[in-house]
């Protein structure tokens, strides 16, 4: 699913003005590469506690690309509903990690 929502970034991102290609755009798809990213690197962490700072980079990069895309589609930079079907990977991503965090928390 993170991956996905990785994929889509880039995908939706690539109609943002030019002038964008260093400002919100960058930091877009560096959020959605960092969401997975510290998942990868988590898993391959020894021991459950710097798996969850890992998750919680993770979950706290997806808050961040939330809002970015809240901000970008404000601003009219996607083409058709991408700003939306952007804005529902988030939100089904932020569903899972979090529940994922709490389980382990729980635990």
């Amino acid at each position: 699913m993170a991956d996905d929502l990785a994929l889509a970034v880039y995908e939706a991102t690539q109609s943002f003005p030019r002038e964008e290609q260093f400002g919100l755009r960058a930091q877009m798809r560096r959020a959605g590469v960092s969401i997975v990213s510290n998942i990868v690197e988590g898993c391959a962490r020894r021991g459950e506690i710097e798996y969850m700072r890992f998750l919680d980079m993770s979950f706290g990069s997806l808050r961040e690309l939330d809002y970015q895309t809240s901000l970008a589609t404000r601003l009219g930079y996607f083409r058709g509903v991408a700003g939306n079907t952007l804005s529902d990977k988030c939100t089904d991503a932020s569903k899972v990690l979090a529940a994922l965090i709490r389980s382990l928390r729980s635990t």
